[in-house]
This record gives C-alpha cells, sequence and structure tokens, in this order.
C-alpha cells in the first residue's frame, strides 16, 4: 500500500505522519524539524515554554528544515492566547491545541490564514470545531498518552466522526507501526499523529535517563492519573504516579500556568522533572502500547521502517 498525502489547509505533508506535541520541552526544534525533513509535520510542544522560548524554537526547527512545523499548547494553559499569537506571529504553519477547547483560537487562526488543529474525541466536538473553522481535526482514543477526553478506542471513534466532518481527520492514540497506519486509514483517517514512539527518538529533547525508562515500561506499567487540568492522564507507573493515585503528591509553589487547576499537585514541574530525567518524581505521560518501543532510533528511521511496514501491506 502506498500511503496518501496529508493536507491541512495549504500545507501539505508527503507522508500523513503528525508528530504528537510532548511536553515539557520533550518536542521541540530539533524533533519536530527531523520528523518535517521525513515528510511529517512535526509540532513544537509550546505549553510550558516562555514566549522568547517559543520564538527561538521556531526559528531553529525553520532553520533546519523546509517541511511543515505547527505547535502544540494546551488550551488549560492560561497563557494559551499569548502562545498561540507568538507562534501565528513567528509564521507558524498550524496550531494544535487540546487539554480543552476554545472556540476563541479559531478566530485567531482566521486573521492569519493559520490552520487551527483541535484534538477531540467526539462527533459533537468534532463537529462544533468544523463549523467553527478548523482546518482538520486530531482524533484521540483511549489508547493515547497524556490527557485523555474518552474512555473509546480509536477504532471505534473514527467511522462516527469521518462520517459527520468533510475536514481532514487525523488519528491519534495507541499507533505503533506501519499496520496501525493502514487500519486507521482504512477505517477513515486522512493520517495518524504519534507522539510516544517519537518520544523515544534519538531527536526526542528527553533526557537519557527518561529514554532508557521508556524501554523498561511493561504493559502493566501503564496508569491512569488524575490531571491537575481535571482530565484523567495516562502515565508509566513511578513512585510520583503512586503518589498521585494515592491522593498524596506534593504540592509544589503554584505559578499558576492553568486557567483553573485542581492544584492536587504541579503539572508543569512534575513534567518538567521528567524531562530532565528524575523518572522517580517527575510526571512520566505515555501511550498504552510503549511496551512495544524496543530501541531508540532515529527519526529517519523510525519513518522508513514505517513506510516499509506499510508497502508490505497490500
Amino acid at each position: 500500500m502506498k500511503l496518501p498525502e496529508l493536507k491541512i489547509g495549504t500545507k501539505v505533508a508527503t507522508v500523513p505522519i503528525i508528530q504528537g506535541g510532548m511536553a515539557i520541552r520533550l518536542s521541540t526544534a530539533r524533533l519536530a524539524a527531523a520528523v518535517a525533513e521525513s515528510g511529517g509535520i512535526g509540532l513544537i510542544a509550546a505549553s510550558g515554554m516562555t514566549m522568547d522560548e517559543l520564538r527561538y524554537e521556531i526559528r531553529l526547527a525553520r532553520s533546519l528544515t523546509t517541511g511543515v512545523i505547527g505547535i502544540n499548547v494546551m488550551v488549560a494553559a492560561r497563557k494559551f492566547s499569548e502562545i498561540v499569537k507568538t507562534a501565528i506571529s513567528e509564521g507558524i504553519d498550524l496550531v494544535v491545541a487540546g487539554a480543552g477547547f476554545s472556540r476563541d483560537m479559531f478566530g485567531l487562526g482566521k486573521e492569519s490564514n493559520t490552520p487551527i488543529v483541535p484534538i477531540v474525541s467526539s462527533v459533537k466536538l468534532a463537529k462544533i470545531s468544523q463549523a467553527l473553522g478548523a482546518s482538520a481535526v486530531i482524533v484521540e482514543g483511549k489508547e493515547a498518552g497524556g490527557h485523555l477526553g474518552t474512555d473509546q478506542s480509536i477504532k471505534s471513534l473514527i467511522p462516527g466522526i469521518r462520517e459527520a466532518v468533510k475536514i481532514p481527520v487525523i488519528a491519534a492514540g495507541g499507533v505503533m507501526s506501519g499496520s496501525d497506519i493502514v487500519e486507521l486509514i482504512k477505517l477513515g483517517a486522512d493520517g495518524v499523529q504519534m507522539g510516544t514512539r517519537f518520544a523515544a527518538s534519538e531527536e526526542s529533547n528527553a533526557a537519557p535517563a527518561l529514554k532508557e525508562f521508556y524501554l523498561k515500561a511493561k504493559a502493566e506499567d501503564v496508569v491512569v492519573i488524575n490531571s491537575p487540568v481535571g482530565l484523567p492522564g495516562r502515565a508509566v507507573r513511578n513512585p510520583f504516579a503512586e503518589k498521585i493515585i494515592e491522593g498524596n503528591s506534593p504540592v509544589d509553589s503554584c505559578d499558576a500556568c492553568l486557567k483553573h487547576c485542581k492544584q492536587n499537585f504541579c503539572i508543569i514541574k512534575a513534567l518538567i522533572r521528567a524531562q530532565q530525567g528524575d523518572v522517580e518524581n517527575g510526571l512520566v505521560f505515555t501511550g498504552e502500547y510503549i511496551h512495544k518501543i524496543k530501541e531508540i532510533l532515529p527519526v529517519k528511521e523510525i519513518f522508513a521502517r514505517l513506510q516499509a511496514e506499510v508497502e508490505a501491506i497490500n
């Protein structure tokens, strides 16, 4: 089988793969650019970055590739609008928004003709997104890492959403192989988003200790925690995750980074600790099938293997 191109707005990816925007600072310019150079769409995870840092990462990515570069940002972030406006002012190709839903973001995109791509998990929200001007929707199933909006499998969500909207539909959650990509496209997806596989890549900005932690994770190590954002989140079991589950997680000093926070712990600080390699005291978000990853590979090799697997399927 040959994979189709993925067109979002005026931007075209020759390979219909979006790299998930993994915060904090896992998905920076180097990873996003490597994905874009391989023909996919690379995302810089903007949540938790200062505006100067975001500008630097976008400009660095631009210097490394002529491919499609976007940002991913949490709607729940207090500086959500400022982040989107900053990225748009830097000429970002598209904005992916998750961990909440904002009607205002579509207006920001319309002014600059920047594609806005919300992450949704229901037919209702996909239809609302299309009506408000979304250029595409990323549909996340229960298999996804990080914040979850549903308990339904991605395979059960795609057909109904494909039928409900005319804009591109990108499937996310549990995509690890070429056969996964083919199955989702046959169900109606125009492309896929892959996060965990790229978190465990050479170009990922995760500390070496975190990448090694990924490789050691078993299927039974994957748990769901309650995030301060107000959504469940999928993570790898470690001492910190166990404290959250037990309700004993430490509350760091609060920087008021979220619009509404449950204050059971500081998610920004917890994710930063993990990104920097503190796998005991950090929050390690992951997709459901992390145990399928056996080695850390360059992005170029990940793409080559995926495409070879796809081409082997009739």
